[in-house]
């Protein structure tokens, strides 16, 4: 499992750096159903002057549309940082198995606000190559300041 959680993340990672080349917050998310990535995305909030356009959402809507239904039951969402309460409410709802995320959010991460929104069978693992995506994150803000 570590294996294919590095090889995914590093996915995720490189929709991170899409987003970075845009000038977005270089967060990446891939989708991954039956051993195969189903859906990509990354954040795209300044792009479409749309908050709710982070990267996770992208990826959900995706993945369903690849389905053919709203329920990501048997799916593992890889995000490069932790997701923020409205993406974990919407992971919920999506009935997602699995989620894996790198970097922890201390400022907006949904564990600030809540202890667990995601569906009860769902299962999360962080830190997940997470000195990479936490410093993809530094390197994009510090060159903002």
């Amino acid at each position: 499992m570590i294996d294919a959680d590095h090889k995914f993340m590093s996915m995720a990672l490189d929709e991170a750096h899409k987003a970075a080349e845009r000038d977005e917050v270089p967060i990446g998310a891939v989708v991954v159903h039956g051993g195969r990535v189903i859906a990509r995305g990354h954040n795209l909030t300044e792009t479409l002057t749309d908050v709710t356009a982070h990267a996770e959402m992208q990826a959900i809507t995706a993945a369903a549309d690849n389905l053919g239904g709203k329920y990501l039951t048997g799916c593992t969402l890889y995000v490069t940082v932790e997701p923020c309460l409205m993406c974990a409410g919407a992971l919920g709802w999506s009935q997602i198995s699995r989620v894996v995320y790198g970097a922890t959010d201390e400022k907006r991460g949904y564990h600030t606000l809540c202890n667990n929104p995601f569906h009860k069978k769902t299962t999360v693992d962080g830190g997940v190559m997470a000195k990479e995506c936490g410093q993809l994150m530094t390197d994009f803000f510090k060159k903002k300041r």
